[in-house]
């Protein structure tokens, strides 16, 4: 196996996903991310102002406006090779998996063009 991508395993000559084998050469890929960042309240600032508003009072509850991003989505990869097609959607929890998964399919596809 040459490379992994989501449930891809991708051979010299082959690319076997789970609906069965598809040939390499001549394989065209397709990537597209499908993620997004999610802001939300830090649990260490609900903690904080829940325990500082009995010492503090008010001024407190500033701690609620902490934000923390979070990273979730997936990022979708259509391999076609003549009449035959699949789509593996591979979860990404961070920016960097999205780089991951597009260095991995360039290198896939630089291999397709041999």
């Amino acid at each position: 196996m040459i490379a992994r991508i989501g449930e891809l395993a991708v051979t010299s000559s082959t690319v076997y996903t789970p609906a069965g084998p598809i040939p390499l050469a001549g394989s065209t890929w397709q990537v597209s991310d499908q993620w997004m960042t999610e802001q939300k309240t830090a649990t260490w600032a609900v903690v904080v102002a829940i325990l500082g508003f009995c010492v503090v009072g008010p001024f407190s509850l500033l701690f609620l406006l902490v934000r923390q991003s979070t990273y979730r989505g997936t990022v979708q990869v259509v391999l076609t090779n003549g009449q035959r097609q699949y789509v593996a959607r591979i979860p990404v929890a961070a920016p960097a998996g999205v780089q991951q998964v597009h260095q991995q399919v360039n290198y896939v596809r630089s291999l397709a063009a041999l």
